[in-house]
């Protein structure tokens, strides 16, 4: 009996399927789903955006998003908080960012999750710096105190 592997999925194909909850990313072909954040994961994901937000949006440096896709260099990854120089946003007529975001971020930062494998985001890590992030994180919130 020979065996048939489905043709693996374009990324134009992949970004036309609707969002999932926990978020999907598109990586060498393959759809892999992210795991649903816990508490520790979700403190520490408001907390970095609420610092970074308080300190580069006040001087229009940057900006720091929850959850925001990026598609670029073959892949469409959602780290867990991507930030972004101003200069890199795009604005709508109405001065609000658009929603498509093809660039990698300049700052990359992933919050490892029980069920998440390390090795796989630090190669999601290490594909937006190779692709043009100046910084990469990955925090392990069982290692940090929140409270």
């Amino acid at each position: 009996m020979v065996k048939t592997f489905p043709k693996p999925l374009a990324l134009e194909e992949f970004l036309k399927l609707p969002e999932t909850k926990p978020a999907s990313e598109y990586i060498s072909g393959e759809i892999i789903q992210k795991p649903m954040p816990k508490a520790r994961h979700s403190r520490l994901q408001a907390k970095l955006i609420s610092v970074i937000n308080a300190v580069a949006e006040k001087g229009k440096i940057a900006s720091a998003f929850p959850e925001l896709r990026c598609t670029f260099a073959g892949r469409s990854l959602v780290p867990d908080v991507a930030v972004l120089r101003w200069s890199q946003i795009q604005f709508d007529d109405n001065g609000e960012p658009i929603d498509d975001v093809l660039v990698a971020p300049d700052w990359t930062i992933e919050i490892l999750s029980p069920a998440q494998s390390a090795n796989r985001v630090t190669a999601n890590i290490l594909h937006c710096l190779r692709q043009g992030s100046q910084l990469g994180w990955l925090l392990d919130p069982s290692a940090i105190a929140l409270y």
